[in-house]
């Protein structure tokens, strides 16, 4: 809903009344939430933590409990029954942090006995969490007369929370799965049920036998169900534009794709929201949550950063997520470190995707994140000296700061650490190092003649990465290939200086041996 007046920005506000009566920004979500509630009954959705799946629940329990004031000038408001309500059950685990199974079961009890109080004094009759469970959903029904809507939030938190101990997550799957098992039973008492997290736990591991709970974290009509689009931004934030980069506000927060590259692209609402208020670009959503997991993880599977804008994977590993069993693929795209990028289906049945960085914010956060387990040690300070030396187009002591960086990498580090057992290491610290520094990096940059690893594209100049391993001496031909193979002609036509560069690390020495430089001036 589109406002000349400026408003409240609302920030961590997850709940729909607050956000309708206090005077905050509301991007109008109703036009999706009115397809959900008329096509199915059990739903699932995944989307990354701060994108708005708090509010939405709570904008669906304002709606089947007919607050209809709330809903003027939405979308919705004209099109729905408020004579007919629906008796809401909500549970949360997006607070606090249960450590063990007697802490994740007195969490649920105290919220089941909370949620009976609405309905009844009378006190629960002794039985286990399911029973307890079952008991809420009937009463529910049977004192309003009409079938419950269940909305569930941070369904796996508590089993994120201890993902780096197998026995406590286990313990803790077991007794959320305690829980949602009383869901399918429960079928006759219920109206709609919405079920939301970060990750998509398999159905046998956590949802066991709720063969109909229907995931609609891909589908392209739900893709814009969370976060903001660029029509939001232009519309219902207009006051709060100007003196901001609009196209800069797209490069650094736009870019999340759910579902094929022709779906609407949304923002993460939580940076956008931040942006506004501060005036200035920040990494805000990087760095409410520091994403140590994440990072061992990739430290551990010895992955090659450079492919991280362009990870190839399928759809089954899209949704490998368990306890002992994540897939880098489902750990990346769930968590919203990458987005989908490119689906292709070469036979039918088959979908493979191609998935990258959503944008400027998490691709150099994650590198900046990165780089000490890549070895670096001190990384501001050498970013910042990285930056003086492209901002003079210094290529003397580019040359010198990299092979620095190269020989300041610690000699323990590479006993004690998998990834330096890969070719891929070498240029993983490369790229890492000037993607942590926020450049517009193109990784295996196409041409007619082939694939150059590196450009980076900075105050007006161009630079051509080649990257080769040698044994010990230099052999020149990472330079040799960049000339042979033209990879400078597609950007000629740009006015801008191109700079060819040749590195050659040395896998005995685990140092750059060669670094070759032709500069291409325009016409």
């Amino acid at each position: 809903m589109a406002t000349d007046a400026r408003l409240r920005l609302p920030i961590g506000i997850q709940t729909f009344s607050e956000i309708r009566e206090g005077g905050y920004y509301y991007v109008d979500k109703t036009p999706v939430i009115e397809r959900l509630v008329h096509q199915n009954k059990f739903y699932f959705l995944s989307r990354p933590r701060r994108f708005g799946k708090s509010l939405l629940l709570d904008t669906l329990r304002c709606l089947f409990e007919g607050r209809q004031s709330l809903f003027e000038g939405l979308y919705i408001h004209d099109r729905w029954d408020w004579q007919q309500t629906h008796p809401v059950i909500r549970l949360s685990f997006g607070s606090g942090v249960m450590r063990n199974r007697e802490e994740l079961d007195t969490r649920i009890r105290h919220q089941l006995r909370k949620e009976r109080e609405r309905f009844t004094q009378a006190a629960a009759p002794k039985t286990d969490i399911p029973g307890e469970f079952s008991d809420l959903l009937e009463l529910a029904h049977q004192a309003t007369g009409q079938p419950v809507v269940l909305l569930i939030d941070e369904y796996d938190k508590p089993i994120l929370d201890n993902i780096l101990d197998p026995e406590r997550s286990r313990e803790l799957r077991e007794g959320l799965k305690n829980l949602y098992s009383v869901i399918k039973d429960a079928d006759p008492h219920l109206h709609l049920v919405l079920i939301t997290g970060v990750s998509k736990f398999s159905k046998v591991s956590i949802f066991s036998g709720l063969n109909n709970l229907r995931d609609i974290t891909l589908l392209p009509e739900y893709s814009t169900i969370c976060g903001y689009t660029d029509a939001d931004i232009d519309t219902v934030f207009a006051p709060e534009l100007p003196d901001l980069d609009r196209e800069a506000i797209r490069t650094w927060y736009n870019g999340y794709h759910w579902g094929s590259r022709e779906v609407t692209s949304v923002y993460n609402p939580f940076d956008v929201l931040l942006l506004l208020q501060n005036r200035e670009f920040g990494a805000y959503w990087f760095e409410s949550a520091t994403p140590t997991f994440l990072v061992d993880i990739l430290r551990q599977r010895g992955v090659f950063t450079p492919q991280l804008d362009q990870w190839e994977t399928e759809y089954e590993l899209l949704n490998q997520f368990d306890v002992g069993d994540i897939s880098t693929d489902a750990l990346l795209f769930q968590t919203g470190y990458l987005t989908i990028k490119q689906v292709e289906e070469p036979m039918l049945g088959y979908r493979q995707y191609t998935l990258g960085f959503p944008n400027r914010e998490v691709e150099t956060s994650l590198n900046h994140a990165l780089l000490p387990s890549l070895g670096v040690e001190n990384a501001p300070r050498k970013r910042r000296t990285l930056f003086k030396h492209l901002q003079r187009h210094d290529l003397a002591g580019l040359e010198a700061h990299l092979k620095a960086l190269y020989a300041g990498l610690p000699h323990d580090w590479y006993r004690n650490n998998p990834i330096a057992q890969y070719e891929g290491h070498y240029a993983s610290v490369f790229y890492s190092h000037f993607a942590a520094l926020g450049l517009a990096i193109t990784v295996e940059d196409a041409s007619h003649h082939g694939r150059v690893d590196m450009t980076v594209d900075f105050g007006g100049h161009l630079y051509l990465f080649e990257f080769k391993v040698v044994e010990q001496l230099p052999e020149g031909k990472a330079l040799e290939q960049i000339k042979a193979r033209s990879y400078a002609d597609k950007y000629r036509s740009t006015g801008k200086p191109i700079h060819l560069i040749g590195v050659e690390f040395s896998r005995q020495q685990r140092q750059i041996v060669a670094f070759e430089v032709e500069t291409l001036t325009p016409a």
